[in-house]
């Protein structure tokens, strides 16, 4: 995380939790670049909404 902003998820840990929870690998590989994406986007909107440097829980 950059101060006030979101740029990425860790790649490794999330592949990890799709292996560890039987997402086939194809299947990561399609949608999480996608996810990741979107879930980049609206953290870094709701952290520009709030002027916040962090998230909120």
């Amino acid at each position: 995380m950059l101060p006030g902003a979101v740029i990425g998820w860790d790649m490794s840990a999330a592949l990890a939790l799709g292996d560890a929870l039987g997402v086939p690998p194809l299947a990561m590989a399609e949608l999480l670049p996608v996810i990741e994406a979107v879930m980049v986007r609206k953290l870094n909107e709701e952290l520009a909404a709030n002027g916040a440097p962090g998230v909120r829980p």
